[in-house]
């Protein structure tokens, strides 16, 4: 594999100085420029090809409406490169919004280098990632939220954080292979996983499965 080139922008040069010496004993990932807000990356990026790097990523410290807008003017004038937001603090509003405006992953300050070599690797590959906090804020926030009476709210308590990720990656239509390889575990994990999920929530098939997925807006079409 090629090396990730990757673009990091914060607003302090120790936080982008550390991020450089985190990442520097991963060989296959280099940080090509580092630069304190998105007018430099976007004046930096007049003097560079397009292919300059693969992936910027975007150190939030204030989640509000100006770091969405910011977001979006990267998507707007360099379409291809993939963003990466690492939100000092987050909510369920401004992840939401941020995934509109463009973030193709999201990390909370509760991440550690592990994990963001893992969400680099994941959006190199063409998947979107959030951070294991993330993803559990959104789920929780989505089991919270009342149903339409039909019985679901309960079955869906009744699911692993795991479980409701394998759930949501089939619906989306993936295979046992793509989902093995998202998740970082094996094929037989996830058919174990999908065989608990239709035990505790009642359903026949896969396509059951699948259906129970977008009727509950655990996927969207």
């Amino acid at each position: 594999m090629s090396t990730i080139k990757l673009i990091h922008i914060d607003e302090h040069p120790i936080v982008r100085s550390g991020i450089q010496l985190m990442l520097a004993s991963t060989d296959e990932i280099e940080i090509v420029e580092s630069v304190k807000n998105v007018d430099a990356f976007i004046e930096t990026m007049k003097h560079h090809p397009a292919t300059f790097a693969q992936i910027v990523m975007l150190d939030i410290y204030s989640p509000n409406d100006l770091e969405v807008e910011n977001i979006r003017r990267i998507r707007k004038a360099y379409g291809k490169l993939i963003i990466l937001v690492l939100a000092m603090y987050s909510n369920e509003s401004f992840i939401v919004k941020s995934i509109k405006a463009g973030a193709k992953g999201i990390l909370s300050n509760q991440t550690n280098r592990n994990e963001i070599v893992e969400a680099i690797y994941t959006l190199r590959n063409g998947y979107e990632y959030l951070g294991k906090s993330i993803t559990n804020l959104i789920l929780n926030g989505y089991l919270k939220r009342p149903n339409a009476g039909d019985g679901t709210q309960h079955e869906m308590t009744q699911l692993s954080l795991r479980e409701l990720e394998v759930l949501k990656l089939f619906g989306e239509g993936m295979p046992n292979q793509e989902i093995a390889n998202r998740l970082f575990i094996s094929i037989r994990t996830v058919e174990s996983h999908k065989t608990n999920i239709m035990k505790k929530i009642n359903l026949r098939t896969t396509v059951d499965l699948v259906k129970f997925a977008i009727r509950n807006n655990i996927v969207e079409i």
